[in-house]
């Protein structure tokens, strides 16, 4: 693997068998044959897959638009 399959990055370095990191975006990935897992990396070191981490919340408080003529 030469890029980054999250952000298309060169620079990245082998960090075990099928194991990578990606200096750009900061993220760790494995290749299993065709399959790619992605994680995402905590300050104390733990991993956690990238489709996994918690969702930021979209509580936004808009007021209703209303349109005039």
């Amino acid at each position: 693997m030469s890029r980054c399959p999250h952000c298309n990055c060169r620079d990245i370095g082998k960090i075990g068998t099928h194991q990578f990191y990606c200096w750009g975006c900061f993220m760790e990935f494995s290749i299993s044959g065709e399959e790619v897992k992605l994680f995402q990396v905590e300050e104390d070191g733990s991993l956690i897959a990238y489709e996994d981490r918690p969702q930021p919340s979209l509580d936004l408080d808009l007021p209703d638009l209303q349109l005039g003529m």
